[in-house]
């Protein structure tokens, strides 16, 4: 098998900008009515989107590797360091700790430098006891040496493993990542979208590190995305566009990286297209967050209690999985079961909350979304 790295023009990367100037305009617009939207929206709606992006970004980048975080940890984590005021502040682990900081390096100091030092400050963030989370060691202050054989990326178990990439030898790596490293922070005319999708390839190419090198590679992508928004506030979530659809992903990494050709246009048209699906979702989240500011606001003269405002919230958040159950209320409020069904027999006789059409014991409840007019 023959891999990009592997020919002789490597890494001079072409693209056909005539099959991506249509492509490239439709997207910038979109960046741009979704700047606008929240440009005229209150510092706290914002704020709350801000934050709820930054989250989903943190979580999906981890689950596109097959790791779960705990999503109120990745939230407390990055209330905390943001300065935002939350309800419900969870303590985060150390896991939780490390990509919460690379996406914020990434994102809030998109104008710095990318150097190797930085890059290894990332790497050690990630694995902060030296180890993946298989228990491997790692090397977190320099590339990786093979000492353990060739860099692939393989499937399938033990005896039974396909290999889907194989990256350049280790004693190569110094002068890969020169090169990359120059490129990335000499080439401020290039498209910054082309850019981005451009250094997400390149660097997952090289494969520089044991371990990491994916949620490294997407805080490079965002990294360059968010010079494009002018800013370093995050309007959406790449990361969750790619899990979505996260075969299709490594699908075109491997296709892109596997034989000789330095054409990415392909591969740019994927990202673009993700990019894309990112900005709709986020159009959709910040409709979201609007809707939460108003129902507060509608509600406002309600008494309601910790449990009753904490449940409303998920219900509102749309991190509820299922249906709402006074089982479901109970164990998220931590509360009996008396008391659960008190808490939303009150939210009933507000209008805040009604019964789902199923009875018995399937009897659920949804959150009343007409709100009323206020006064």
């Amino acid at each position: 098998m023959v891999y990009i790295w592997q020919s002789p023009d490597w890494p001079a990367f072409r693209w056909r900008d005539d099959e991506l100037t249509a492509q490239l305009a439709a997207v910038r617009h979109e960046q741009g009515r979704l700047l606008g939207r929240v440009e005229a929206l209150g510092f706290k709606v914002r704020e709350t989107t801000l934050l709820q992006t930054l989250t989903q970004d943190v979580v999906k980048t981890s689950a596109i590797e097959g790791e779960r975080l705990d999503e109120l940890q990745v939230r407390s984590s990055l209330a905390r360091r943001l300065g935002i005021d939350i309800d419900g502040f969870v303590m985060p682990d150390r896991s939780v700790e490390g990509i919460v900081h690379i996406t914020l390096d990434a994102t809030m100091n998109c104008r710095e430098p990318l150097t190797a030092e930085r890059l290894f400050s990332w790497h050690a963030a990630l694995f902060p006891t030296g180890r993946s989370e298989w228990g491997q060691k790692l090397r977190v202050d320099a590339w990786r040496d093979d000492s353990g054989g060739r860099m692939q990326v393989v499937s399938g178990s033990f005896g039974r493993e396909k290999v889907h990439y194989v990256a350049p030898p280790a004693n190569r790596l110094e002068a890969e990542m020169s090169a990359f490293l120059d490129w990335f922070n000499a080439s401020a005319a290039l498209d910054p979208i082309i850019k981005a999708a451009v250094a997400h390839l390149w660097f997952v190419a090289i494969h520089p590190f044991d371990d990491g090198n994916g949620r490294i590679t997407r805080a490079i992508a965002d990294m360059t995305l968010a010079r494009a928004d002018a800013g370093p506030q995050r309007l959406y979530s790449m990361s969750a566009a790619i899990e979505r659809t996260r075969g299709d992903y490594y699908d075109a990494l491997k296709a892109t990286t596997t034989g000789e050709d330095l054409d990415l246009t392909d591969w740019i048209k994927w990202f673009v297209d993700r990019l894309a699906r990112a900005i709709a979702s986020a159009m959709a989240t910040l409709e979201n967050v609007i809707f939460k500011a108003d129902f507060w606001q509608a509600h406002s003269a309600l008494d309601l209690n910790a449990r009753q405002s904490k449940v409303l919230n998920r219900l509102l958040d749309g991190g509820f999985e299922g249906k709402l159950t006074s089982t479901k209320w109970a164990k998220l409020a931590k509360t009996s079961q008396d008391t659960a069904a008190r808490d939303i027999a009150d939210l009933i006789a507000k209008g805040l909350l009604r019964k789902g059409e199923a009875g018995g014991r399937s009897t659920s409840y949804e959150l009343v979304t007409q709100l009323p007019l206020i006064k």
